[in-house]
């Protein structure tokens, strides 16, 4: 389904029912449901039915489905682009270690 082409109503119905499926594939009443994820029935009956409701509201109820997994999407993967790679890689090669500092501490030996 592309999402890009739904309006926000659709998008929200789609996640009612979603939901709903997996209330009902486990078995449990609206009633049980709002009780475990501590909302009211007819605030769950709101997210079924795709209304507006709380962010939270859906996070709860993730949470009591077993369905948090899905908000792996919402991850950010910190990327690094091949040039600024290589720029680290630079900076960390072997470089030649200079006594510089050694020879302000030993004053010239004189021959």
């Amino acid at each position: 389904m592309d999402y890009h082409q739904l309006s926000d109503s659709a998008i929200l119905k789609q996640i009612g029912t979603f939901v709903k499926y997996h209330r009902m594939e486990q078995q449990r009443s609206q009633d049980q449901l709002a009780t475990d994820a501590g909302i009211s029935r007819s605030t769950l009956s709101l997210l079924e039915r795709g209304e507006k409701v709380n962010l939270i509201t859906l996070i709860q109820v993730l949470r009591v489905l077993g369905q948090l997994h899905w908000l792996a999407e919402f991850e950010v993967q910190k990327t690094i682009s091949p040039i600024e790679y290589i720029k680290l890689q630079k900076k960390y090669e072997r470089q030649r270690i200079r006594n510089s500092g050694l020879a302000a501490d030993n004053p010239p030996s004189e021959w």
